[in-house]
């Protein structure tokens, strides 16, 4: 970790505990209320209180590019030291959550397609809407009767962009058109995506 980084965090951690612990002045405030308080002021004692409400979120879709924890851990400090360099880009056209998964999520992708040994390629064939069809996809159901352990292991042997849009989708219960959003491609691309991962999960798996 950078001496950079370090005293960022160290900064924001200090004043969450200490200066707005108890009769915190802004409890109140909105995600949205709250940004335009920070980028008024370029205030990075405040932006600790925005990072308390979102880090297990920006988290979890780290661990979904990363190769472990600690790796999730560096993501995280990574995408929060950009987010209050790049603060003022939030125009308030979304919710600030919205677009905050939205940023962690392209940073994610950025940090995999610069790291040359684990690039991510799309191998995904375009394919029309009405030539898509569901009748060979893996039940939903069967994941989720899948054991908790076993899944997390299967999880953490696929790639990283796999691992990612499936956790997005059944874990965070993001829809078809907040992927297609998300991850800026077409509606048929998204669902062969999810298609082809659930796939290579349940090959995984089985093979526990």
């Amino acid at each position: 970790m950078t001496f950079l980084k370090r005293l960022f965090l160290t900064l924001i951690h200090h004043i969450d505990k200490n200066s707005l612990e108890t009769n915190d002045p802004y409890a109140h405030l909105s995600d949205e209320e709250l940004v335009k308080k920070i980028v008024a002021n370029n205030n990075p004692l405040l932006f600790g209180k925005l990072y308390d409400r979102h880090a297990k979120m920006v988290y979890n879709k780290c661990y979904g590019f990363a190769k472990s924890e600690d790796e999730a851990e560096d993501l995280t400090q990574d995408v929060f030291l950009q987010l209050f360099i790049k603060l003022k880009m939030f125009k308030g056209k979304s919710k600030f959550s919205t677009w905050l998964y939205s940023f962690t999520y392209n940073f994610c992708v950025n940090y995999v397609n610069r790291n040359k040994q684990r690039k991510m390629s799309d191998k995904s064939v375009p394919v029309q809407d009405s030539e898509y069809k569901l009748t060979s996809e893996i039940p939903d159901e069967d994941l989720f009767e899948m054991k908790t352990k076993k899944l997390k292991k299967a999880l953490g042997m696929i790639s990283p962009e796999d691992k990612s849009i499936l956790l997005l989708k059944y874990q965070d219960g993001a829809s078809i058109k907040d992927l297609v959003n998300l991850m800026e491609i077409g509606e048929s691309a998204v669902k062969m995506r999810l298609k082809r991962a659930k796939e290579k999960l349940m090959q995984i798996y089985k093979t526990l």
